[in-house]
C-alpha cells in the first residue's frame, strides 16, 4: 500500500462554484501521492491491498471516459451500474461524471421489475453489470422494445459472452483533444440520479446536482470533527445516497481515502485491518456490532465483566456531563482517562475500533440501548437524518453543535426544517433535491410554492432545536379505536433484549398489537451457553427451547411494562430466520419491508387475532 502518511493537513476549500471534476483535479494536482482508493485482491501488495493514488485516479479516470466515449457515451447520457463495492464501479462512476454523463448506480438486490422499471425511466442505452447473474438479469431488456438499452458492459472476466468486456474500456487510446471534453460540467448539471429503494411502491429517480451534493460536503464538514485525509470504509451499496456521499463524493471534497469492502459480511473484519477514524453504520450494523460484543463478554468471567461494566458506567457518565454541555468534573475526567486506557481501549482495539473519533448512524431510528451501549466504550453515535431528497443528511448530532442521546440533532447549516400540524417534518434549502425524474427526461418538481418538501416523516422539534423522530407517516399504526402508534418505538423496546435481533409490530385497524420476532443470530447462542442451554447448533433449536421462550417472554412482559396500553403487544410468535435484502424482507440499506414481511408471514400474523 502507498506509504504517503494519513494527514498532510487541511485541504483546501472547493474552488468557487465547484463541480466533482474539479475538486478530483484539485486532489491529483495538490495531493497526488496520497492514496485515493483501495481494495483487496489476491495480487494486491504486502498487506492485501492494491491502492491508487489521486493522481493515479485522474489518469485511470481519463482513458476510461475515453473508452465510455467510444462507445457513443456523451454529456448528460444516464449509464447504469450493477456491480459490488469494487474499483469498477467507483472508477466507472467518477470517469462518467468528467464525461459529463451521469451515473445511476441499481441495487444489487433489485427484482427485475425494477431493474426493468429504473432502465425505462433513465432512458439509459449502456448499463455496467459485474458477472453472469447480473447479465442473465439485463440481457432481456437489449430486447425490449420499450427500454432503450443498447449495451451491456461486463466486469466480471469470463462472464461476458457476446457483451463488451470491462477491460476493453481501458484499452480504447485517448484522443489527442480528449482532455477538452473532460471536466465541463457546470454546478447546475445533474451528478446522479438516486432511486429510492421501494420500500413502498416502485423506486423514484431522485435527481441530484453537483450543486446540491458540495453544498451538502460544506454543511458537513462545519458539524464534524475528523482528521484530514481520513479513513472511510466502503460496504453500503453505492445506490443508496449516505454511500454515494459518504463513499465518493466527500472523499473527493475531502482528499481522503477509501477502503472497499465488497462484501458486507467482512465488514468486520475490514474494520480490523484498517483501524478508522471515522465509521458509518445505519442501525443494523451498529446493532449486529453491539449483539457480537455482548456475546463476548457474556463469556468472561463475572469479575472481569465486573471491571468492564464499571469502566463502561464512567463513560455513560462522561458523555452525559458532554451531552448537557456541562463541564466534566476534573475527577471523572481522570477516572475516564484510566478506565479508557487501562480497560476501553484494549477492547476496542480488539474489533478495530480504537481510533474511531466520528462515529455516525442514519437511516431509520437508532435503538437508544444501542445508542448507550456504545457511550460506554466512549463512542458516541452521532445519529443523523435525511433523505435522498435532501442529499444525505439535513440533521445531525454533533459534538460542535451539540448531541442528544436518542434524538438525530440539528439542521445543518444548508436547510432549514418545520414541522406541519400533523407533525410530518418539512424541509427546504440548497441541497434539496431537484425532483424526480420522468421517462421523457424532465425533472418533477416535489416542493411547495415556498420551496418546502414534505418529507413523510413524523417528528418533533424540542426547545433546543433537536429533531426527534416518531416514524414513517405511512407507517403509523391506527388502531381500530383509532389510536395512533409508533411501530418502531415499539420495536425497539423489544429489540432492546439481546436475545431479540428484529421485531416488527402489527396491528392497523385491530383491537391490539402483535409482533413477529427474530432471534438474534450472534447473541441467542451466546446466551444460550452463559445460561447452561444446550439446544444444537441452529437458531431453529434455540426457538423451540423452554428456557429460550419463557426468557423471550420475560424480554416482551419488560418492554411492555415501559409502553402504555395502545403500545404493549398482546401476542407473538418468535421465527428462527434472520431477515435480510437477500431474502427479500429488508432493503439493500438493511430498512424493513413491512409491506413484504406482513405478506410473507400472512398467515402467522392473522392467527395471532384467533382464539
Amino acid at each position: 500500500m502507498t506509504s504517503a502518511p494519513r494527514t498532510t493537513g487541511e485541504p483546501p476549500g472547493p474552488p468557487a462554484e465547484a463541480t466533482l471534476p474539479l475538486l478530483l483535479e484539485r486532489n491529483a494536482r495538490l495531493y497526488p501521492e496520497l492514496p485515493a482508493l483501495s481494495w483487496q485482491q489476491q495480487d494486491g501488495g504486502p498487506d492485501g491491498w492494491t491502492t491508487l493514488t489521486w493522481a493515479e485516479v485522474r489518469e485511470h479516470t481519463a482513458r476510461l471516459a475515453a473508452g465510455y466515449a467510444a462507445l457513443g457515451v456523451g454529456r448528460g447520457d444516464h449509464v447504469l451500474l450493477m456491480t459490488a463495492n469494487r474499483p469498477e464501479h467507483w472508477l466507472s462512476d467518477l470517469a462518467l461524471v468528467r464525461l459529463g454523463a451521469v451515473p445511476v448506480s441499481v441495487y444489487g438486490t433489485s427484482a427485475r421489475e425494477q431493474v426493468t422499471h429504473i432502465a425505462r425511466n433513465c432512458r439509459a442505452r449502456v448499463a455496467v453489470v459485474e458477472g453472469a447473474a447480473q447479465v442473465e438479469l439485463w440481457a432481456p431488456l437489449l430486447d425490449d422494445a420499450g427500454t432503450p438499452l443498447e449495451r451491456l458492459v461486463v466486469v466480471e472476466p469470463g462472464t461476458e459472452g457476446v457483451h463488451l468486456p470491462y477491460a476493453a474500456l481501458r484499452a480504447e487510446p485517448v484522443p489527442d483533444e480528449f482532455g477538452k471534453v473532460l471536466d465541463a460540467a457546470r454546478p447546475e448539471d445533474p451528478l446522479t440520479v438516486v432511486y429510492t429503494s421501494g420500500t413502498t411502491g416502485e423506486p423514484k429517480g431522485v435527481v441530484l446536482n453537483h450543486r446540491h451534493v458540495l453544498a451538502d460536503a460544506l454543511a458537513l464538514d462545519a458539524v464534524v470533527e475528523l482528521p484530514p485525509h481520513v479513513e472511510h470504509i466502503c460496504y453500503l451499496p453505492f445506490a443508496h445516497i449516505a454511500e454515494r456521499m459518504l463513499g465518493l463524493y466527500l472523499p473527493c471534497h475531502r482528499a481522503s481515502h477509501v477502503y472497499l469492502c465488497a462484501d458486507p459480511a467482512k465488514v468486520a473484519e475490514t474494520v480490523r485491518k484498517v483501524r478508522p477514524a471515522q465509521f458509518f453504520g445505519v442501525p443494523r450494523v451498529w446493532e449486529k456490532l453491539a449483539a457480537a460484543v455482548r456475546a463476548v463478554l457474556s463469556l468472561l468471567p463475572p469479575e472481569q465483566r465486573t471491571v468492564i461494566e464499571e469502566a463502561a458506567g464512567v463513560a455513560r457518565e462522561h458523555v452525559g456531563f458532554r451531552e448537557r454541555g456541562e463541564p466534566v468534573p476534573a475527577d471523572l475526567e481522570e477516572a475516564y482517562g484510566r478506565a479508557r486506557e487501562d480497560v476501553l481501549l484494549p477492547l476496542l482495539a480488539a474489533g478495530g475500533l480504537e481510533r474511531v473519533v466520528w462515529a455516525a448512524s442514519a437511516s431509520a431510528p437508532m435503538p437508544l440501548d444501542v445508542v448507550r451501549f456504545w457511550a460506554g466504550f466512549g463512542i458516541v453515535i452521532m445519529d443523523a437524518w435525511g433523505l435522498t431528497e435532501t442529499t444525505g443528511v439535513a440533521t445531525t448530532n454533533s459534538p460542535r453543535t451539540g448531541f442528544r442521546l436518542g434524538s438525530v440533532g440539528r439542521p445543518v447549516s444548508s436547510v432549514e426544517i418545520r414541522t406541519a400540524d400533523d407533525g410530518e417534518i418539512e424541509v427546504r434549502g440548497t441541497t434539496v433535491f431537484s425532483g424526480y425524474l420522468r421517462e421523457d427526461g424532465s425533472v418533477e418538481s416535489a416542493v411547495d410554492a415556498e420551496g418546502w418538501l414534505r418529507t413523510g416523516d413524523i417528528g418533533r422539534v424540542d426547545e433546543d432545536g433537536f429533531l426527534w423522530l416518531t416514524d414513517r407517516k405511512k407507517e403509523m399504526i391506527v388502531t381500530s379505536t383509532g389510536k395512533n402508534v409508533s411501530p418502531a418505538l415499539v420495536e425497539n423496546a423489544l429489540k432492546e433484549h439481546p436475545l431479540i435481533g428484529q421485531a416488527l409490530v402489527h396491528g392497523d385497524n385491530r383491537s391490539y398489537l402483535v409482533a413477529l420476532l427474530v432471534l438474534d443470530a450472534e447473541a441467542a447462542p451466546a446466551w444460550a451457553t452463559a445460561h447452561g442451554v444446550e439446544a444444537g447448533t441452529g437458531l431453529a433449536d434455540l426457538v423451540a427451547h423452554p428456557a429460550v421462550r419463557a426468557e423471550v417472554e420475560r424480554a416482551v412482559a419488560a418492554a411492555n411494562s415501559r409502553l402504555n396500553r395502545t403500545e404493549q403487544v398482546k401476542r407473538y410468535t418468535l421465527l428462527a430466520e434472520e431477515w435480510g435484502p437477500a431474502t427479500g424482507e429488508l432493503t439493500p440499506s438493511l430498512k424493513m419491508r413491512r409491506r413484504v414481511i406482513r405478506e410473507k408471514y400472512g398467515a402467522a400474523l392473522d392467527g395471532l387475532y384467533e382464539g
